[in-house]
Formats: C-alpha cells, sequence, structure tokens
C-alpha cells in the first residue's frame, strides 16, 4: 500500500513538473529569442511616419497616394516626372471658393445640401493647375447655391486623415453631409455639368429653335431625344440614363424643326435618339429600345471619338467606359501624319468593341510616363492592346501598321487569343548580393521557386518611402543571408511587371511562402523595422529557421567595466614591451 502512494505521488510530481516546465520551454521560442543585436539597427533605420506635410509627399504620393503610376487605369503622374518644374498659372479670381477649416468644416457640409470640397497641398503641381478651373466652376454654380470650398491638407492634417486623403487633389461632393468621390475631369465645365446632373432634373427641354442652337454652340456632346410629349414614360428612361452619364447633358424636345437642327428627320418614328459630337464622327443615330440601361449602353460606347487622344481630362472617360478593352498607339509628334488615318480606319471596324487610343511619346506630362508604363520606348509607332480590369494586361501588335493587320490584331484580342506581354529589365548578370534582384523575366525562377520563403519590395526608384525602408531593408537581408531556405529580394515596380507581383504602391511588400507559390502572396503588415519584418517572416516561413548571431555579438554586449579592464590590460602589455 505504501509503494502504491509514493508511486502515486511520484506521477503527480512529475505532472506538475511538466506543467510547470512546458511554459518555459514554450517562451524560449521565436517570441523570446535575443533580438537585441536587431533591435541595435532599428535605433536610427525606422522609416518615417506618413505625414501630409513632408517634402517627400509627391503630388501622388503611394499609388494610392494618387502618386501612382504603378496603374494605367488611375492615371496620374508623379511628380518625380515633371522634374520639378514650376509652371507659371495666370492670375485668376478665386473670390468665390469658400476656405474651410477644422473647425467650422462638419457644420458647413452639414447644413448646406450640396457641397463639393477639394482637399489639396499648395506646393501640388494638379492643384495649382486645377485652381482657376475650380474657381471659375465656382463663380457659375453660385446661382445654383452649391458652393466649392477648398481645405488646405497640410494644414488641416487630421480633417484631411479622417476623409482618408491619400492624394491630392482630392475631390468629394457631399449631399447632406454625405460624400462621395468625383471622378470627372478636371475642367470648370466638366465640374458644372456634372454638378448639375447631380443636383438637377437630368435632363432639360428644348422648345424653340433659338435654344436649340444655344446648345448646339455651347456643348461638345449632347444627347436629344426626339418624343411626342415632354411627361410619361419615355421621358422618365430618357431622364433615368441620363443620371447614369455624368460628363454629357441631355435634351428632349417634341419640336420636327429642333429635330432637324439635331439631324434626326422631322418625319422619324419617335422616340428616337441622336449623339452629337464635335469629332470626327459628329452623328451618331439610336436605333435600339428606348430603355434607361440600353440608351446607357449607347451612350457610353458612342461619346468617345474614334479615336481618343489621351490627356489628364480623357482618361476619366476612357477608364469609365464599360468597354475595357483598349487599343493604344504610341508615336512621336511627326509620326501621327503617317500612321493615324490607318488607325483609325481600323477603329471604324470595332466601334462599340474596342476603344482606340493615341499616345503622344512627346508629351512630357503625360504621354512619356504612360509610355513608360507600357514599356513603350524607340522612335518608331507601336501598337498594344490592354485589358482594363482587375487583372490588367497588355499584348504587343508586331508587324506593320495597316488596317488589315490591324483588324486581325483587334479579332484575336476580343476573342482571347493573343500572349500577354510583361515588361522587363535585363536579367542581372551578378545577382550574388544580400538582396537579390528580380525583374519581370527571372521571376518565376527567383520569386516562385518552391524550395524558398522569398520576401519581395516592389519599390520605383523615385519613391521617398522607399528610399527611407532601404537601409533597414539591406540590414535585414544581411542578418538573412546565411540562411539558404530564404531569400529577400526587390523589383523595380516602374521598368518590371509579373501577374503574382502586383504592386498596391511604393513600396509594397509581399512574402512568397515555400511549397505554396500558386495562391496569391501575404501583404507584409509589419512595421518597417528589421525586427517587425524579421519576426513577420519567422511567423509566415514554411521553412523553419534559426537566425545565426553575428560573430562580434558577444563582445559588443560587454559590460563598460570588463571593456575597461580589458582596455588597460592592453595597456600594460604594450608597456611591458
Amino acid at each position: 500500500m505504501t509503494s502504491r502512494l509514493i508511486l502515486l505521488l511520484s506521477l503527480v510530481s512529475l505532472l506538475l513538473f511538466s506543467v510547470l516546465l512546458t511554459p518555459s520551454l514554450a517562451g524560449a521560442g521565436a517570441d523570446d529569442e535575443d533580438l537585441s543585436f536587431l533591435e541595435d539597427d532599428d535605433v536610427n533605420d525606422a522609416a518615417p511616419e506618413h505625414t501630409f506635410p513632408t517634402d517627400t509627399f509627391s503630388d501622388d504620393d503611394d499609388f494610392d497616394d494618387d502618386g501612382d503610376f504603378e496603374n494605367y487605369d488611375d492615371f496620374e503622374v508623379p511628380s518625380a516626372f515633371d522634374d520639378e518644374k514650376e509652371e507659371e498659372v495666370a492670375k485668376f479670381d478665386d473670390k468665390d471658393v469658400v476656405v474651410l477649416t477644422d473647425r467650422n468644416f462638419s457644420d458647413f457640409v452639414e447644413d448646406i445640401k450640396y457641397v463639393m470640397v477639394e482637399f489639396y497641398a499648395p506646393w501640388c503641381g494638379h492643384c495649382k493647375e486645377l485652381a482657376p478651373e475650380y474657381a471659375a466652376a465656382a463663380t457659375e454654380l453660385k446661382a445654383e447655391n452649391v458652393p466649392l470650398v477648398k481645405v488646405d491638407a497640410t494644414v488641416e492634417n487630421e480633417l484631411a486623415e479622417n476623409y482618408e486623403v491619400q492624394g491630392f487633389p482630392t475631390i468629394y461632393f457631399f449631399i447632406d453631409g454625405e460624400h462621395k468621390t468625383y471622378s470627372g475631369q478636371r475642367t470648370k465645365d466638366a465640374i458644372v455639368t456634372w454638378i448639375k446632373k447631380k443636383i438637377g432634373p437630368g435632363i432639360y427641354n428644348i422648345t424653340t429653335t433659338e435654344d436649340a442652337e444655344r446648345v448646339l454652340t455651347s456643348g461638345d456632346k449632347v444627347v436629344l431625344g426626339f418624343l411626342e410629349s415632354l411627361v410619361g414614360p419615355e421621358t422618365e428612361q430618357l431622364a433615368a440614363a441620363s443620371k447614369l452619364e455624368d460628363d454629357l447633358n441631355f435634351y428632349q424636345t417634341t419640336n420636327p424643326n429642333v429635330a432637324k437642327l439635331f439631324n434626326i428627320e422631322d418625319t422619324a418614328k419617335r422616340p428616337a435618339l441622336v449623339l452629337l459630337k464635335k469629332e470626327e464622327e459628329k452623328v451618331v443615330h439610336y436605333d435600339g429600345q428606348f430603355t434607361k440601361s440600353a440608351i446607357v449602353k449607347f451612350v457610353s460606347a458612342n461619346k468617345l471619338p474614334l479615336v481618343t487622344v489621351f490627356t489628364r481630362e480623357s482618361g476619366a472617360s476612357i477608364f469609365s467606359s464599360p468597354i475595357k478593352k483598349q487599343v493604344l498607339l504610341f508615336a512621336r509628334t511627326n509620326d501621327p501624319d503617317k500612321v493615324f488615318p490607318t488607325f483609325q480606319e481600323a477603329a471604324k471596324i470595332f466601334k462599340g468593341k474596342l476603344i482606340f487610343v493615341f499616345v503622344n511619346m512627346d508629351d512630357e506630362d503625360v504621354g512619356k510616363p504612360v509610355s513608360d508604363y507600357f514599356g513603350a520606348t524607340g522612335d518608331s509607332p507601336k501598337v498594344i492592346g490592354y485589358t482594363g480590369n482587375e487583372n490588367p494586361r497588355k499584348y504587343i501588335f508586331d508587324g506593320e501598321i495597316t488596317v488589315e493587320k490591324l483588324k486581325a490584331f483587334g479579332e484575336d484580342f476580343l476573342v482571347d487569343k493573343l500572349k500577354a506581354f510583361h515588361k522587363s529589365d535585363p536579367i542581372p548578370e551578378d545577382n550574388e548580393g544580400d538582396v537579390k534582384i528580380v525583374v519581370g523575366n527571372n521571376f518565376d525562377d527567383i520569386v516562385l521557386d518552391e524550395s524558398k520563403d522569398v520576401l519581395l519590395e516592389i519599390y520605383a526608384p523615385w519613391c521617398g518611402h522607399c528610399q527611407s525602408l532601404e537601409p533597414t531593408y539591406n540590414k535585414l537581408a544581411k542578418h538573412l543571408r546565411g540562411i539558404e531556405s530564404l531569400v529577400i529580394a526587390k523589383m523595380d515596380g516602374t521598368t518590371n511587371e509579373h501577374p503574382q507581383g502586383k504592386a498596391e504602391g511604393f513600396p509594397t511588400l509581399l512574402f512568397f511562402p515555400a511549397g505554396n507559390k500558386t495562391v496569391d502572396p501575404i501583404p507584409v503588415d509589419a512595421d518597417r523595422t528589421v525586427v517587425a519584418l524579421y519576426k513577420f517572416i519567422k511567423k509566415h516561413a514554411t521553412i523553419p529557421f534559426k537566425l545565426p548571431k553575428p560573430a562580434s555579438s558577444t563582445t559588443t554586449s560587454e559590460s563598460p567595466e570588463a571593456k575597461e579592464g580589458a582596455n588597460v590590460e592592453s595597456s600594460n602589455e604594450k608597456d611591458e614591451l
């Protein structure tokens, strides 16, 4: 009996000992790993936090910082592309633009039904370009009781952060205190038309030929419905369609003489609809069902010219079109006369199916950054297909630019028979550094190597945040260079691309776990410090590893007294010698 009792007590003791020992063993893992030598690296190298007044915050800082040029669909040129050139802006009167601060902002937008607000920075080039247009729009909209407001985001930092302002200018339209983003063109006429659509009936009556002539001379694009009555279901469908098209005005008439001025025969069957443009293709008649959705589809497909010249103003219309596939012609200033007529002729074949766009490669402000994004270099004209959707792809046209070859290219483009192209710098001959250099053509070999856990930074040479991160990233790579299963890499996102290396901004950090490269990479949400990045890698790496301490770590951890003693001993030895 006694022996059994002793055995039972022994088992209980062993159990209690194991329970007490387990936490200490667990604590000896990654969380309690001695990272003091890494923390020393972070003392002076922590990446600066992003605040609005910093000099490195470009007009469109991070991609989302409206500074992108990662995404052609959200076209904005980073200030670095502007070569820091200051353009003179003509003097203008902005007396009708209301200036708000954090103290009076909320009351103002809540008390007034319709308010447009621009968050700007005084140094922002795009804001300076917008200023005279915005002021002119403010003056015209006074009669509509719609104030246009501006807020200096570099002063009202907290207010800008509350409204998630990440680039300049950011423009919101408030209705009863609730806001939506204004994504239209940054011109007076575009702003006025857009706002009148939001606050008005959406459709306007033309009853006299005098009114018709005034409309025809004032607008670049107009839609007219020739109806039996100015009230009723057809008017309701036309008005509903108008609400969905922000950048042109819709009109209606029952007067045959007015209809004739709009190129509709007075004997035409009603309801009839026409779209007029001051372009090569001036008149487009509609012959579909008179419903909201059908009218919107017709207008969206036809409101652009046969070939749209890419500018800041036209970009919004291109990207908002329901037609997502584009064919772009890149040419120098002297080349369009040679290839443009051919390109325009091909555009007629694909009207309503593909958008044809001309990019002037000599336009430093817009054309050159777009050309760089697509990898269109050299002096000869180039044609590239582009799928402007969530999974953008580029397709290179090869051969002489003729209508027949463009027709074949467009037909293959529509049925997805073309092979996608990805930009790439040359593969580096020497890639033995701590940070491996990734380009488009070696992405698969380095990043998608299933035997390696890979941390990838996608950066831009002009990005201030990337430059701030570089010392930290290099030190992290130096500490981890002896771990065979781990790769620290970087890729210039402005000159290289890959479907699995998509940047949401600069810098973008992505982690690709070993043995699992078919799924999306893991975005790195850790602080930009050596320790935080190391812990993130340790947590997500498929292959376990142990961080080797530098050989000098024991020396650096000695007490001051020990160091002093060593110095005295060394000194004595010298004296004896």
